[in-house]
């Protein structure tokens, strides 16, 4: 499974953001399920409908309705204290709550592989402290 985010998500159903050719390009060329999480989904959402209007939007949601991807349920104590420890670590960046839950993800999955437009957050955050993300998406 390869681990999506935000920028990934609305460069690819957004036709004028400045990453869409290159979301597009590598989505055809990937043969593996995608997954995310609910606060990635909240941030796309939030950003589509801000940037774009409520068409894209739904479009976006309508690949979540079609199980273009699978979402990570974060729904422990661990994952709750994880997200925490993670937030205070990066808080000089500042990490968001949908980034903190990407890294989460990484660490449950046991790899770092990520589509991702966030060239500096994900260069600079490590699953399980050391290990760093590979961003497939090439910027």
């Amino acid at each position: 499974m390869i681990i999506t985010d935000s920028g990934f998500w609305v460069a690819l159903v957004n036709p004028d953001d400045n990453h869409h050719q290159i979301a597009v390009k590598t989505l055809a060329q990937i043969n593996e399920p995608l997954i995310t999480t609910y606060p990635v989904i909240t941030e796309v959402c939030h950003l589509l409908l801000k940037r774009r209007g409520k068409h894209l939007m739904l479009a976006f949601i309508e690949s979540y309705q079609q199980d273009i991807f699978t979402i990570f349920q974060i729904d422990t104590l661990h994952h709750k204290q994880r997200i925490f420890a993670l937030m205070q670590q990066y808080a000089d960046l500042p990490m968001d709550f949908a980034d903190a839950s990407l890294v989460l993800l990484a660490e449950h999955l046991e790899h770092g592989r990520i589509l991702s437009t966030d060239k500096r957050d994900f260069h600079t955050y490590r699953w399980k402290n050391t290990k760093p993300f590979f961003n497939l998406l090439p910027l």
